[in-house]
């Protein structure tokens, strides 16, 4: 995905769709629009109907995987000797998103009878470099519905004027080389540029499958790179924490953040040999008490079970009563030190294991304080179950 922070958040526009989604915070109505793939199919349709028809268009509509149709507004459009050159401009509206307002260019040429609709990655689109991904190494980043949603359109506008669907389609994104930098793709093997995604066409605001999804595509890079190892961590600064122990490439560091069940629940299905969870305290405490989301609007630290935990390992009551009546997580742990961030740790492989149900994983925890020093550090070997793969 192509996200802040490395998650692809998407695209929005909901002048045609009219579709809403509501601020769990204000209940304000927030924007949802379209995906890179579906303003890319978008201009690939403007560019071949002026290609086959003869005259520009200022506005182009296509079927998206739902059924539905939405008109997008052509804002760059050029015919050349061979070929024919689009633009769609894409609008984050209420979603954050690194590609907010980046220009989608396709172009699209003829190709000989018999030759299909090849695509091409212009500049600002990225290449596969390292298997996993659901599209083939040495392949421009284009994923697979954004391919059929353009193939699809293309081969509907050549039925309509009884001609052959061969077309060359480059779709090319001005500065996408920048804005990758801050997405998974670097980490994921995907070279030059943004991924041009989505899978219904849709974005929907601060939606949580784009970040989930990104976390699934780096555990496919890690099993496709032949891993052994990943480390899935809450944020930044327990990554580089955690990258410290071990000598691990950048593509088995997982920025799981607060969604550790979505990791979790894919590593059920699909397992390698050793997980490392790292993470502060505050979060991975939410995880030992069960929480599988660990955003604060999600989940919250239990402080008085975390002041029985203190009591017992400390053997001291007045310990635990103290910690039971902290203000924070990072307070409960100035109080209680180490030992307590030890119980946690040792909590937090049972709550890990009873996810992953079995499968074959070594699993290893580690706790941060905010300075990145290591407080507590538990691991053990799976139970000999086999591993769950429906």
């Amino acid at each position: 995905p192509n996200p802040v922070n490395r998650s692809q958040c998407f695209c929005v526009s909901s002048q045609t769709l009219n579709v809403r989604a509501m601020d769990r915070k204000n209940k304000s109505p927030l924007r949802t629009g379209f995906t890179t793939g579906a303003c890319a199919a978008a201009a690939a349709s403007a560019a071949c109907r002026t290609l086959l028809g003869g005259s520009c268009v200022d506005q182009v509509s296509i079927c998206l995987p739902n059924g539905q149709t939405p008109t997008f507004a052509v804002e760059e459009l050029t015919v050349t000797v061979d070929g024919c050159k689009a633009s769609v401009r894409k609008d984050a509206g209420d979603d954050p998103d690194v590609t907010h307002n980046a220009l989608i260019e396709v172009t699209v040429r003829p190709l000989a009878d018999g030759a299909g609709i090849v695509f091409r990655a212009g500049d600002g689109v990225g290449r596969v470099t390292r298997p996993g991904l659901p599209v083939a190494v040495g392949e421009p980043a284009i994923n697979p519905v954004p391919r059929q949603m353009i193939g699809d359109a293309l081969r509907g506008i050549a039925a309509e004027s009884n001609s052959r669907a061969d077309f060359e389609v480059t779709i090319a994104v001005p500065g996408g080389d920048e804005m990758a930098k801050h997405t998974w793709n670097p980490r994921l093997g995907i070279e030059g540029g943004i991924s041009i995604l989505g899978t219904t066409g849709i974005v929907r605001p601060y939606s949580c499958a784009a970040w989930i999804a990104s976390i699934h595509r780096g555990v496919d890079v890690a099993r496709a790179g032949g891993a052994d190892h990943v480390v899935g961590s809450t944020g930044a600064q327990s990554e580089a924490a955690a990258k410290r122990f071990y000598d691990l490439p950048d593509w088995v560091l997982l920025d799981m953040g607060d969604f550790v069940g979505g990791l979790l629940k894919y590593l059920r299905r699909h397992p390698l040999p050793k997980l490392t969870v790292a993470g502060g305290f505050g979060k991975l405490t939410k995880l030992s008490q069960g929480a599988l989301d660990l955003h604060s609007a999600r989940s919250q630290v239990d402080f008085a079970a975390l002041g029985r935990l203190a009591a017992t390992v400390h053997s001291d009551d007045r310990m635990g009563h103290a910690v039971a009546n902290a203000n924070t997580a990072m307070q409960a742990l100035q109080i209680a030190g180490p030992e307590l961030a030890q119980g946690v740790a040792a909590r937090a492989l049972p709550a890990i294991e009873k996810t992953l149900s079995g499968a074959p994983i070594e699993v290893e925890v580690m706790i941060f304080a905010r300075a990145g020093a290591l407080v507590a550090r538990k691991s053990r070997i799976p139970f000999p179950e086999s591993a769950v793969t429906d």
